[in-house]
């Protein structure tokens, strides 16, 4: 429906309501789907209607479009339940429970349970949870102020609660405005016409020549009736676009102040009364893999057209809500393989570690800070420090006078904390002086000075990164008894956060529900959180054991725990109810005295570590009792510093005689060795070390090789980001590393690894009982989670990895096979297609930041579709001509860039269903598209082998050139290029059958090429970079899959077909 034809029918509900056609207008505004009349609504769940209230829901959202309408629909349906239990009606009861509550059973098979128990209860209130439920009235009104937050907060009812800004009848003035023009159109108009239809078009019939009076003396409709206007339907008028706020950190928040977007309950489903709104805010970002079928992408803008019309895409800012409790399993039966029992490496520092810190990408790199203020660079690969560095003030002149007395006074200085930004391209050091310091890492050995921050007055006790308002800051605290926040690129200070009462011992930043903030802990155990503004504390609460806390996420974000150690030695490891900001365990095992300070880490949200009595104890997060220990062949101290990496892998330990341990797990285990096998020479010297990636080259093959997915013994196939060459810009980390040259360096001597044998690889086949076609796409998801495919008969297929023991995080991996996944109804994602001969089609698709919707093609129309139903949403732009690359824009989900089969690019707006721009540039068709965020540019390639770059701004071309095609070589008719952005924005992988190549796109200059050696080798089919851009996957038409470095593009491994292909399989890849 066009935007003229949505405007009339407000019109006519504004007429509908000015004529009191007050039945009609509700269903209009129903069956349209336009407006949503809050007040209505009210009144109706007020006076308990209940059908009336679904039936006019039903004409907005449905029960399973996504977590909010679920949440609505179940809010409903169990007042209604409650109601008929009240009234001991059990009859109604048990039909409601049958009809309308057995629906959400498949989601919480528990919570239906327990629903269902009400009905033994002679009076439902002996339940705890709902022992303040009050008469009818209240509870209703309870609920509606629920209900309200949650209409607000849903997306489907965007732009739908607030009617235009009319003039009264307004429909009416057109009318009149419309005759005056007919009657002045007269060839001999009458001075007081008689107007007596609409039906057909005016005309005087009686000539007497005289000209109609103006339109605003003499109305041909007569008076304008002037009643209240159609917006003002009731006391409540339009709605709002400001809701009211709700705490953003749930009950720990004791005074929120207003925010534009608001954090409603969109979370548990449960039937306890709502008495505190914001009381069920706590949204894990995992769903439990108890609920399956709710563990897909969070569908929080998930939209099912009722009817083909344009269908905007709201932004995706991927909000943790998760409709039901989660639930964690209780099993304690782990293999051996899970615990961090053998001891790697042992490094010697040379001094005491205080603090340490993987690398959040390159995750043998470790840093360590030590109690004389030393800092050192480890790559615990190779077992070399690469960086060391003695404390030095850099510019001394421009410190404090009270710093640079102190340093005469004293002039021994620790670290306290050292830690990674979260893309590894800075590290932060606090120490026990006034001072911070943050250096920017480039690679290798290569650190370089970047910020010195006069800090705090005393010791800066605890660092931290942030990304409040998408810009990345620096967090500090310290002895002053203050929280600062400072910009990571020039210092400045954005934030002081005063009221503790003690030094302030450690800081904890989050978000959650897109609000951004920051827990911290104070030497008097008072814990406090804030908000990236100048409104105070909203937490004050208190820490067991009152003293030295420290507080952590799990890595999903979902559970938050704290450990503290109070003077008397007496150490407590918690976590938190955040909803209640009440402790929700206590784990037991700690001696009565600690000899120091516990320090504790997470890894993989299942296991908790904490150092303490010359061991490292585990346990698992959803038992309090103590798991295990591990000695570490001894040599520890009292209490142990411990800092997991991030695929909880490698755990690094400081031992008695100033060294690290790191102990490794069996991934771990299997991940140094790999790393020793792609080593250089043991003749270079640490000067000339390069990093090595963490990504170990079998993980290309998953990508890379069709239908076989390939990955590392160690099991660990995708991070949580995943780069593929399929027109999606990811949701990556932005990890910036070199494109250095490393062609002259005659130093290194590269030993090429060789996979030849299926006992050097572990690989997985995707079971599949649906498709009989070909696969024609494949990619990861952004999440990590699962494979997107699409076959040649038009049909996605999707696998997801389970999350069980065997695999915690739930990560794509080759020690656990995926489930091929559909939603509860049973559909299917097919495209579109023409004279029912896909196999012959180009096929394309491209996924959405947060996979929550894919738009695909497959020779015919564009289709979108809801990732988590699987149903289409919409469709659009028939051919000719056919859509041949498809890329969503990285800013906004709505603006998709087309590549087309007739060499045009069509920059289409989803939301208004309108191609805003058509580049042309290219002879033949489109066969790649990538957008750069940061030079705000789309890269296309063509089969025409011929590169363009164009303005985002304007959509004008910028430059282009054509591949130059080594000579000697056979090439297709049809020269598929494609293209792909490095994560640093500004270099892009160029992939042809020929060659591979890095340019810099600002330039369009190739900086690296690397064509085969051979005239005869097999043709490039398939390049893309790994998730940190380290490394670089190629698949060949023969199915060897080879592995470059990315900042050379020199070959690192060769994995031949026959160690992971059956030899009933031909050796072919596309």
């Amino acid at each position: 429906m066009s935007s003229l034809s949505r405007e009339l029918v407000f019109l006519i509900l504004q007429f509908l309501d000015e004529e009191k056609f007050k039945e009609t207008v509700h269903k209009l505004e129903q069956e349209s789907g336009f407006y949503f009349n809050m007040k209505y609504f009210e009144d109706e769940v007020i006076n308990g209607n209940w059908d009336e209230v679904e039936r006019y829901l039903g004409g907005f959202t449905k029960v399973d479009d996504n977590r909010y309408s679920m949440k609505i629909f179940f809010e409903i349906r169990k007042q209604k339940y409650l109601e008929a239990l009240d009234k001991h009606d059990r009859s109604k009861a048990v039909e409601i429970l049958v009809k309308d509550l057995k629906v959400f059973a498949s989601f919480n098979e528990e919570l239906f349970k327990e629903i269902t128990q009400l009905l033994t209860l002679e009076n439902f209130r002996e339940n705890e949870q709902l022992s303040k439920y009050g008469d009818t009235k209240s509870a209703r009104a309870i609920m509606l102020v629920e209900l309200k937050k949650l209409i607000e907060a849903n997306p489907l009812f965007r732009d739908k609660l607030q009617f235009p800004n009319l003039k009264s009848s307004r429909l009416r003035t057109l009318i009149n405005q419309s005759l005056n023009w007919q009657h002045q159109l007269c060839k001999n108009p009458r001075p007081n016409p008689d107007i007596k239809t609409l039906f057909v078009d005016h005309s005087c019939g009686q000539p007497n020549g005289a000209r109609a009076p103006s339109p605003a003396n003499n109305p041909l409709l007569g008076s304008i009736p002037k009643p209240g206007g159609f917006p003002q339907l009731g006391a409540h008028g339009p709605f709002q676009p400001a809701p009211t706020p709700v705490a953003p950190l749930a009950g720990w928040m004791s005074n929120p102040p207003a925010v534009t977007h608001p954090a409603v309950s969109g979370g548990a489903i449960g039937f306890g009364t709502p008495t505190n709104p914001a009381a069920m805010l706590k949204h894990p970002r995992t769903p439990s893999a108890a609920n399956p079928s709710m563990d897909y992408p969070s569908g929080d803008s998930d939209h099912v057209s009722k009817r083909p019309r344009p269908v905007g895409l709201s932004e995706e800012v991927n909000l943790p809500v998760n409709m039901m409790p989660v639930t964690y399993p209780q099993s304690h039966s782990y293999p051996q393989d899970d615990f961090h029992k053998a001891v790697a490496r042992t490094l010697s520092q040379g001094s005491a570690p205080m603090s340490m810190d993987f690398h959040p990408v390159q995750q043998t790199l470790l840093l360590v800070g030590t109690n004389v203020g030393d800092i050192g660079l480890w790559d615990v690969g190779t077992k070399e420090r690469l960086v060391v560095r003695n404390f030095k003030v850099w510019e001394l002149g421009k410190c404090s006078m009270a710093l640079q007395a102190a340093l005469v006074k004293d002039p021994t200085v620790s670290v306290n904390r050292i830690i990674w930004s979260p893309d590894g391209t800075l590290f932060g050091v606090a120490y026990s002086r006034h001072i911070v310091q943050i250096y920017s890492y480039h690679g290798g050995d290569d650190i370089r000075q970047h910020l010195e921050i006069d800090a705090h007055v005393g010791g800066v006790n605890d660092i931290a990164f942030a990304h409040p308002n998408k810009q990345l800051c620096i967090i500090t605290c310290g002895d002053d008894k203050t929280i600062k926040v400072w910009e990571a690129t020039s210092g400045t200070k954005q934030f002081t956060f005063e009221g503790h009462e003690a030094p302030v011992y450690s800081v904890c930043p989050h978000y959650k529900e897109n609000i951004q903030f920051i827990f911290s802990t104070a030497l008097d155990g008072k814990i406090k959180a804030w908000l990236y503004d100048n409104l105070g504390s909203r937490v004050d609460y208190d820490a067991p054991g009152h003293w030295c806390t420290t507080m952590a996420y799990s890595a999903d974000g979902s559970r938050l725990f704290s450990c503290g150690t109070s003077k008397d030695g007496e150490s407590h490891l918690v976590e938190w109810n955040e909803s209640e900001g009440a402790v929700k365990r206590t784990y037991q095992g700690f001696r009565k005295r600690s000899m120091g300070v516990v320090q504790f880490d997470t890894t993989r949200n299942r296991f908790l570590a904490a150092g303490d009595e010359f061991v490292i104890k585990i346990w698992d997060m959803d038992n309090t009792s103590l798991l295990t220990t591990i000695e570490a062949d001894g040599g520890l101290p009292a209490s142990p510093r411990i800092r997991f990496n991030k695929e909880g892998t490698l755990l690094a330990v400081s031992t008695v005689d100033n060294g690290i341990k790191v102990l490794a797990n069996a991934d771990g285990v299997r991940l140094l060795r790999t790393l020793e096998n792609r080593s250089f020479d043991a003749s270079r010297s640490a000067s000339e070390t390069v990093t090595k990636p963490l990504i170990n080259p079998l993980t290309a093959a998953a990508a890379a090789a069709a239908a076989a997915a390939a990955a590392t013994s160690s099991g660990t196939a995708a991070p949580s980001s995943i780069t593929a060459m399929n027109g999606d810009n990811r949701s990556m980390v932005d990890v910036k590393p070199r494109i250095a040259d490393e062609s002259m360096d005659k130093s290194k001597v590269w030993k090429l690894m060789e996979i030849t044998d299926t006992a050097q690889c572990r690989s997985l086949k995707l079971g599949d009982s649906i498709r009989t076609a070909k696969i024609s796409r494949l990619i990861y998801t952004n999440s990590g989670v699962a494979i997107l495919a699409l076959a040649s008969n038009a049909v996605h297929l999707l696998w997801k990895w389970p999350r069980n023991e065997r695999n915690s995080t739930g990560k794509a991996t080759a020690s656990v096979s995926p489930q091929l996944w559909q939603p509860p109804s049973g559909i299917l994602m097919t495209n579109d297609t023409i004279d029912n001969s896909p196999d012959e089609a180009v096929h394309c698709f491209a996924l959405s930041k947060n996979d929550s919707y894919v738009m695909s093609a497959s020779g015919g129309k564009i289709s979108l579709f809801n990732m988590m139903t699987f149903k289409t949403m919409t469709t659009f732009m028939p051919p000719p001509p056919a859509a041949t690359f498809l890329a969503f824009h990285p800013q906004d989900n709505n603006i998709i860039a087309i590549g087309m089969d007739d060499s045009t690019i069509q920059i289409y707006n989803v939301r208004i269903d309108e191609v805003k721009s058509k580049l042309r540039g290219h002879s033949k068709k489109i066969t790649g598209l990538a957008f750069s965020n940061v030079l705000n540019v789309l890269v296309s390639s063509g089969a025409d082998a011929q590169i363009c770059v164009w303005n985002t701004d304007g959509w004008e071309r910028q430059r282009s050139r054509f591949l130059q095609i080594p000579s000697g070589r056979p090439t297709s008719n049809i020269l598929d290029t494609r293209v792909q952005f490095h994560q640093d924005q500004q270099h892009c992988l160029v992939v042809h059958e020929t060659q591979i190549a890095i340019y810099d796109a600002s330039k369009l200059e190739p900086v690296k090429q690397w064509p085969p050696r051979e005239t005869s080798a097999p043709p490039i089919t398939h390049a893309t970079f790994s998730c940190d851009s380290q490394l670089i996957y190629a698949s060949f038409l023969d199915a060897t899959v080879c592995i470059f470095s990315a900042s050379s593009l020199r070959l690192q491994c060769r994995i031949l077909p026959a160690s992971y292909l059956p030899q009933n399989i031909r050796y072919f890849i596309r």
